[in-house]
Order: structure tokens, then C-alpha cells, then sequence
């Protein structure tokens, strides 16, 4: 089942009461209490964006944004009453795309909630569009090679690996066309949003998703990747791993 919204809240009254107001105002949203719930919710059910405490009794909301930022590129807007700079901070440092802190107003919370979900699906179906862009009749697809044995199909948008063919989503395609064409220098997360997403308003945790996907399709050991590179601090730079070669 698919939902614009879930809210993940130790505190049952708020949880309730703010899925309540969304769902009277057309936003599906559901809500549960807990670490274990969550990711049981989210491997059942389709999610666009996640609303989440830090405070989940024994767990942390800070834990779970990790652990949901290594499966999923959904918005994730932390709610809480604690207000220090280092919550914060924390808090966007590890994948979380805006905070707000407790008590908030329920009608701004949904116009701001409805703003990024508008967003985020427009920015889906851009790439989607790129996507299921056809090669002109007659034409012939670019192999670019990217390592020994290792090459990008464009016009299928696929990766041509030791003879193996392993198809990329749109926005993984895009990114990595914009990393090869950008090759040995370092594209920063600024440029990636503006040139590849298009959207300014994309969080921080949604590049790093894409570039892992990426990494486990291309590199030899996605723990230790030579073929896309992390800049810390800066951005990514992809380099070939000796003489590229188409395979």
C-alpha cells in the first residue's frame, strides 16, 4: 500500500492526532511508535516521506535515519522538542532534510509536508521522463567506457559489465553521465543538485543513497570504491581504474 506520509512518534497522542489532520486534508498518512515498527512498516508498505522523533524509548531517531538513509532516498523531516545545535545538527548531518521542533502548528507542518511532496514528485517525474526518452530510429548507443570491461550504454541506459548487463535507474543514469562527463575532476554536491536533480530543495542524505547504488553496480568492493571517488567535505570524482576499455 502506498502512503505520502509516516509519522514516527513515541508519543501516541501527537502521532495520532497529526495523521488524522493530514489524512482530512488528502494526505495518506499512517504512524507508529517505535524503531522495529517502522522498518517493518517501511519494508510492507510504499513511503514518500517520513516524519520521525529522535526519541523512540530504548532507540534513537537518530539510528533509524541511518539505518532507512542505506535503503531509501525519501525526504526525512525530524520532529522534536529538543532544540539544542547539536540535535540539529546531528540531525541534518546524517540524512535528515529539515528539522522542526515541538510543539508545531499542524496547518503548517501539512503546507510545508505537501510543499516537499510536491517537490520530490516532480523531480521523479523528470527523471522518469529522461528515462523513457527513445533512441532515435537508426541510431546507434554510446558505449562510454568507464574501467577495463566496465562501459555505460546510453541509449539503454545500462551498465556493461565483463559482458553482463546491469540496468540503472533514471536518476542513478543521470548522475553517472554527469560523473563521466565530468571525469577527473570533482562535481560538488552544489552542482549535482543543480545540474543533475534540477531542485535546490533535495537533502543532504539523497545524494550519498544514489552514489552507493551506484557504487555496488560498478565497483569491485562498494566498501572500498575506486571508480567513484567521496571528496569529503566537497563532492565526488569519478576517475577510471587504469586504461577504460569497452568490454
Amino acid at each position: 500500500m502506498q502512503y505520502d506520509c509516516l509519522i514516527v512518534d513515541d508519543d501516541v497522542t501527537i502521532a495520532e492526532n497529526t495523521a488524522e489532520y493530514f489524512n482530512m486534508f488528502d494526505v495518506r498518512t499512517a504512524f507508529v511508535t517505535g524503531y522495529e515498527e517502522a522498518v517493518s512498516f517501511l519494508g510492507a508498505h510504499s513511503v514518500q516521506l517520513l516524519l520521525l522523533d529522535i526519541n523512540l524509548g530504548a532507540h534513537s531517531g537518530f539510528a533509524l535515519c541511518k539505518q532507512i538513509r542505506r535503503d531509501y532516498d525519501m525526504p526525512i523531516l525530524f520532529i522534536s522538542a529538543r532544540s539544542s545545535d547539536d540535535d540539529i545538527l546531528t540531525a541534518l548531518n546524517i540524512g535528515g532534510d529539515d528539522y522542526i521542533r515541538k510543539p508545531f502548528s499542524l496547518s503548517i507542518l501539512l503546507a510545508k509536508v505537501k510543499a516537499i511532496l510536491k517537490r520530490y514528485q516532480q523531480a521523479a517525474q523528470a527523471a522518469s521522463a529522461v528515462s523513457a526518452k527513445a533512441v532515435p530510429e537508426g541510431a546507434a548507443s554510446e558505449r562510454i567506457p568507464i574501467a577495463p570491461e566496465i562501459c555505460l550504454d546510453t541509449g539503454l541506459h545500462r551498465i556493461i559489465r565483463r559482458g553482463e548487463a546491469v540496468p540503472l535507474k533514471a536518476m542513478e543514469y543521470k548522475m553517472l553521465r554527469y560523473l563521466l562527463e565530468n571525469r577527473g575532476r570533482v562535481v560538488t554536491k552544489e552542482e549535482f543538485l543543480q545540474n543533475v536533480w534540477e531542485d535546490s530543495f533535495i537533502g543532504e542524505g539523497t545524494l550519498p543513497v544514489h552514489i552507493r547504488h551506484l557504487r555496488e553496480k560498478l565497483e569491485a568492493d562498494p566498501a572500498a570504491p575506486v571508480l567513484i571517488r567521496t571528496v569529503w567535505g566537497v563532492g565526488y570524482i569519478c576517475e577510471p581504474a587504469g586504461d577504460g576499455q569497452e568490454p
